[in-house]
């Protein structure tokens, strides 16, 4: 890895990339600590600490610690996130989009759009709602119409600047802008984490020392790994000439879900709490709540069951073995063994339902490990409190996609040169 960082330093456009991006993250990070206008952040902070949040908590990690400042960028990019993955689902239900989505560039650019428009509408919504929140908590006082709609107003423009700088860093930086923003997030509570990791007792230090290694190592091996179908295309004869047929494969990776299925899955888990909040004690969604403590078995349980449940379904929104039987197909390809068309796609469904089993496994065993570490080493939350399983596993996705398409570029330019 530091040897493609290196060597992508000494290349003049990759450097200027690689300085963009750097450009660009450091505003991000300056946004995280700008209060918006009308705010008493000394008022907020001791609300937020003297009433914890599970779900603030949740929303926290993606912002970069800023929702607890109530800062510009409060919201983050989640708004985006949650857009996207609306669009994607929808894209399966509504025959419209998913005609644009085979139209190829021009298809996914208006539903780009269509994604740009619902990030805003639900920016909005969502700073509607975190304002009431705080100001039931006295958290926003002499609150007036004015400066209700001054925050919200704020909020919503600080998501939309967030999205445009994702797909600045997209379009002229290294690449995967949005990936990098939560990565920046994320990389922010490193040092909180490591602060409480030092002040624990040695044996403490070494025995969460190496899990976390252990756990980082697990997540890469996981990530990397791939089943690959052979896929044989024929000889085809265009014009007077007939052309060799070749051999490839197709790349079916164990964790194609990616950690989408642990961001469902917090989300549901964390309803009953939020409810609660708003209902008061006493009510049903207290008793759910208290039920489905954090660190519960209950708790890790259900967790770890919506985690392999959202792992099937997200891995087939993204993955459709007919489509892919056709388009082999279309080409002339085939697997060797099986008949084109439907035969193949039912063997890649096949295929594809036992991959996922071991990926869906691992995200919920990644995902509930400090949960579990929790309740037999207490002292772990110092570190895993701050970096959980969610954390690891999209800082090391991100790190890994992002040296992917550095090492790409430094490959094409090594073509280039040897073309000239």
């Amino acid at each position: 890895m530091l040897k493609t960082i290196l060597t992508a330093l000494r290349s003049a456009d990759l450097r200027k990339k690689l300085l963009f991006t750097a450009f660009i993250l450091a505003i991000f990070r300056f946004g995280s600590f700008v209060p918006v206008p009308g705010v008493d952040t000394a008022a907020l902070e001791a609300a937020i600490q003297n009433r914890g949040s599970t779900l603030l908590d949740f929303l926290n990690l993606f912002a970069g610690g800023a929702l607890t400042r109530f800062a510009v960028f409060a919201l983050g990019i989640m708004p985006y996130i949650t857009a996207s993955i609306i669009l994607q689902l929808m894209t399966v239900v509504i025959p419209t989009l998913e005609k644009l989505q085979k139209e190829g560039e021009s298809g996914q650019q208006k539903i780009t759009q269509y994604t740009r428009y619902l990030t805003v509408a639900l920016a909005f919504f969502q700073s509607f709602a975190y304002v009431l929140y705080f100001q039931s908590q006295d958290a926003l006082p002499d609150l007036n119409m004015a400066r209700f709609y001054l925050i919200v107003v704020s909020l919503t423009a600080g998501t939309t600047l967030v999205m445009w700088l994702g797909e600045l860093i997209t379009q002229r930086g290294v690449g995967n802008g949005i990936s990098l923003l939560i990565f920046a997030s994320i990389v922010a509570a490193v040092p909180t984490a490591l602060q409480g990791w030092w002040g624990l007792e040695p044996v403490s230090q070494v025995i969460i020392g190496l899990v976390a290694l252990a756990v980082v190592v697990g997540v890469v091996f996981v990530n990397e790994g791939q089943r690959r179908i052979p896929i044989q295309y024929a000889k085809r004869v265009v014009g007077r000439r007939m052309t060799s047929g070749g051999t490839t494969y197709m790349p079916l990776r164990v964790n194609m879900a990616g950690v989408i299925p642990v961001i469902f899955a917090t989300s549901v888990v964390i309803l009953p709490a939020t409810f609660a909040e708003l209902a008061g004690r006493g009510s049903f969604f207290q008793q759910v709540s208290d039920f489905l403590a954090p660190g519960s078995w209950y708790y890790i349980i259900f967790e770890g069951l919506l985690i392999i449940g959202f792992t099937y379904f997200y891995t087939a929104v993204q993955f459709n073995p007919v489509d892919q039987a056709d388009n082999l197909k279309k080409h002339g390809g085939f697997i060797p063994g099986v008949r084109p068309g439907r035969p193949t796609a039912v063997y890649l469904d096949r295929v594809l339902t036992r991959l996922t089993l071991p990926g869906a496994i691992y995200l919920a065993a990644v995902a509930e490990f400090p949960n579990i570490a929790f309740r037999y080493l207490p002292e772990s939350s110092a570190f895993f409190g701050v970096l959980g399983g969610t954390s690891i596993l999209i800082v090391v996705g991100v790190a890994l996609d992002t040296m992917r398409q550095m090492e790409a570029q430094l490959l094409m330019r090594n073509y280039e040169g040897f073309l000239r």
